[in-house]
């Protein structure tokens, strides 16, 4: 294959008012060291096969390309005033190598499931430069390469069909900037009918297939000739806002709102969005439900609420369900409605070895007469050994106790807790691909009492699911901290059930216990809920280390997590030492301090296996956290916000395998690595369910506008031994004094109270 530089014959391009000749260069492609998946901006380097190990810059539209391909690229040459010399790529093609090395560095380059480094060096070493044409036209004389047998053979030779196929559709979509990893699950999804599906209706992408949203949809739209004011468009960008608006924890949005930000989205008229919202609303297949509910700030008068499907039916389900188990005629803890509390409470602390206070012994009375009951209460108040009291009492009556939380590492804290089996509450349900549970109304979980620990983290597709399961009769006790952030996922649960006025009882504890006075951590968690400031002089285990610049900050957390805690407190920087940032972007936030931690904790070294994906690296050992929701991993799915470690990354099967915190071995494909991202740093949203024996927080003015007091109350309350701020004193006063701004838009605490009808006489349908 010929490299290097090429002059053409080509026309004149003009930029930024210069006018300059193109000019081609080939190269094979040696790695990408970043990628905006957003815009397509890729920066990467290139061997032009000069000689002498020499590799070249290219900036630009580079979006789909691996590493090891050969490409042919369009462009100019420029220079940076800090990278020197570079290529900038207006646009390119893949070409197949011509010569061995190049043919070796392709199939070992993880394009072709099956091959690695390893598995090309044989087949290259057999067939030489005939490789490529064996593979594509005679693949089952592979057998002939020593090692490879009929199986790996097959597997070879399906591999290649597919990535051909996925090729044709990447050239389709290169124009729109989609990368190579959201086209092979488009390719999963329709298959040979891709191209068809991507002309034909390009906005079903959106809806089907996970990493493309409304945007990406809409540019796709545009690029095949669908009109600007399609009312297919309209309707798909209706059904955007209100997702958007869900992925900001809202159930539904203000019909009025909802037009305003629609219209500004799509830049069509108000008339236009209206018809076209209600044409969604009459069409059982359009998605959207409009209905009349009290408006928050004034609930005398009423707006009309509009939801996405399946939110409406889950907000309707949940209430008319928690209605039904306060209603149930039948009780299976009876026998605590004429139990003698004294004598029970005597043989409670003799099993203890301590006595309930006067608002905990409430709290477990409640929770073992009152069919649903909410627990709730800052660090070290007693909630814990409240509900180890509550699960002691009712083993004590031979009740079947079942035991959950939203997390792995929550569920592990509530079993080492009560010394009973506690699970995720997805594990719990036995959720099935699809998001389907096992257990439901028609299958009700086995158990006397139901009891579910950081339940602020319970959003309202996950609540409707479990209360569903819960049995008529059981009980149901629901322990949280309401003064958390609310639950990643839309609605605030918790804080609806805890709505004045409604009908579900709770108890909450106030008073901090004298032995968690003498922490800094609950101390300091409880000043910043009352809207003072920490103490951060004079405690073993809360510090503040001032730095107001924000790099500089970032920097300096990196330090304290990475070294400094290490090396004082004697805890493991992987495994013990989290950080928590208040948002993801900024030279404080976490993607930038992943990059700089994996640095320092999980450096590159000779014969560590690695993959590159973007413009992150993933190594063995690396601690990563699952971004999405997928039911079609592990045992019941792997969640959002599931941690783990890298424990394996095989470069012949294209497969990195990951052990989570609740002990199972997932397995990622290559192109399945955007559902993975870094986790020595998460955002504050993130830790949610979470414990950790050291939080570093970075507390910077970068972050000026996510700095709120339930986000700073929630980092510190991660904590179990210590917690180190590092940031400025002024961005500090701006978190403690600034109260979360507006309440999510939800009904449920007015379905619970009977302000919204419930549809279908009392039940809601589906859900």
């Amino acid at each position: 294959m010929s490299t290097g530089l090429r002059g053409l014959s080509r026309p004149p391009v003009t930029v930024c008012g210069m006018t300059y000749q193109p000019a081609v260069l080939e190269g094979v492609l040696e790695r990408i060291t970043y990628a905006n998946e957003d815009n397509g901006y890729t920066v990467a380097r290139v061997d032009t096969g000069r000689g002498g190990g020499e590799l070249l810059t290219v900036v630009g539209a580079l979006l789909g390309a691996q590493a090891g391909e050969s490409l042919r690229m369009e462009g100019r040459w420029g220079s940076h005033p800090q990278y020197g010399r570079q290529f900038h790529v207006d646009n390119y093609v893949t070409v197949l190598p011509a010569t061995v090395q190049g043919i070796r560095r392709y199939l070992g380059s993880g394009l072709v499931k099956g091959v690695g480094p390893r598995i090309a060096d044989r087949i290259t070493g057999h067939f030489g430069t005939d490789t490529l044409r064996i593979i594509e036209e005679e693949p089952k004389r592979l057998i002939e390469v020593p090692g490879l047998g009929p199986k790996r053979t097959k597997l070879i030779a399906a591999a290649w069909e597919e990535q051909k196929a996925i090729k044709e559709v990447m050239v389709f979509l290169q124009g729109v900037g989609v990368s190579t990893s959201v086209a092979v699950r488009i390719y999963k999804q329709y298959g040979d009918a891709s191209i068809s599906v991507v002309r034909g209706n390009p906005y079903r992408l959106a809806a089907d297939v996970w990493g493309i949203g409304f945007l990406t949809a809409d540019r796709i739209a545009q690029s095949v000739g669908i009109p600007h004011d399609s009312p297919e468009r309209v309707k798909a960008g209706l059904r955007h806002a209100l997702s958007q608006s869900s992925d900001q924890g809202h159930c539904y949005l203000p019909e009025e709102r909802l037009i305003s930000d629609a219209v500004k989205l799509l830049q069509v008229d108000t008339g236009l969005v209206i018809d076209c919202l209600a044409e969604l609303a009459q069409d059982e297949e359009g998605g959207v439900v409009r209905e009349p509910v009290p408006d928050p700030d004034d609930p005398a008068s009423r707006l009309t609420a509009v939801y996405l499907v399946p939110f409406h039916r889950a907000e309707a389900a949940l209430a008319a369900q928690l209605k039904r188990l306060l209603r149930a005629p039948e009780d299976r803890l009876a026998a605590f409605q004429d139990v003698a509390w004294d004598k029970a409470l005597g043989w409670l602390a003799s099993r203890t070895g301590a006595r309930l206070a006067p608002e905990q012994e409430a709290a477990v009375r409640l929770a073992l007469t009152s069919k649903v009951a909410v627990l709730t209460g800052g660090p070290g108040c007693g909630k814990s050994f409240t509900v180890r009291s509550v699960v002691e009492l009712a083993r004590a009556k031979r009740a079947r106790v079942l035991l959950a939380a939203p997390t792995g590492r929550a569920a592990k804290r509530l079993a080492e807790l009560t010394g009973a089996e506690a699970s995720t509450v997805h594990r719990l349900l036995e959720l099935k691909p699809g998001g389907d549970a096992a257990w439901d109304r028609d299958r009700p979980l086995e158990a006397d009492l139901v009891v579910v620990d950081e339940a602020s983290m319970l959003d309202l597709l996950l609540a409707n699911k479990l209360i569903k399961a819960v049995p008529p009769g059981a009980h149901l006790l629901l322990v949280g901290d309401v003064d958390q952030l609310p639950s990643v996922g839309a609605g605030e649960v918790l804080r609806d059930l805890l709505a004045e006025g409604g009908p579900v009882p709770a108890v909450r504890l106030k008073r901090i216990f004298r032995q968690a006075q003498q922490s800094g951590v609950v101390t300091n968690a409880h000043r910043i809920n009352s809207g003072a400031p920490p103490l951060t002089q004079g405690l073993e285990d809360f510090f503040l280390f001032v730095e107001e610049d924000t790099e500089a900050a970032g920097a300096l957390t990196v330090d304290v997590a990475a070294r400094r805690i290490p090396a004082r407190f004697g805890l493991d920087a992987r495994r013990d030492v989290q950080v928590l940032a208040p948002m993801h972007r900024g030279p404080a936030g976490a993607g930038a301090l992943n990059g700089l931690l994996q640095q320092a904790i999980t450096p590159a070294r000779p014969g560590l296996p690695e993959k590159r994906f973007g413009g992150r690296v993933f190594r063995v050992g690396d601690k990563v956290t699952q971004i999405r929701n997928n039911y079609e991993k592990g045992a019941n799915g792997v969640f959002n916000g599931t941690v783990g470690v890298v424990t394996a990354l095989d470069a012949d099967e294209h497969r990195l395998t990951v052990r989570t915190d609740e002990d199972e071995e997932i397995g990622y494909d290559f192109d399945e690595l955007d559902e993975l991202s870094h986790a020595y740093a998460v955002t504050i949203h993130r830790s949610q369910g979470s414990e950790y024996p050291a939080v570093v927080i970075p507390v910077t003015t970068g972050a000026w506008m996510m700095l709120q007091r339930n986000l700073l109350y929630t980092a510190v309350t991660r904590a179990k031994r210590l917690v180190v701020l590092v940031g400025s004193r002024r961005a500090l006063g701006q978190a403690v004094r600034t109260v979360s701004a507006g309440r999510r838009c939800t009904a449920l605490d007015h379905r619970l109270r009977g302000a919204v009808p419930v549809p279908g006489g009392g039940m809601a349908p589906g859900g």
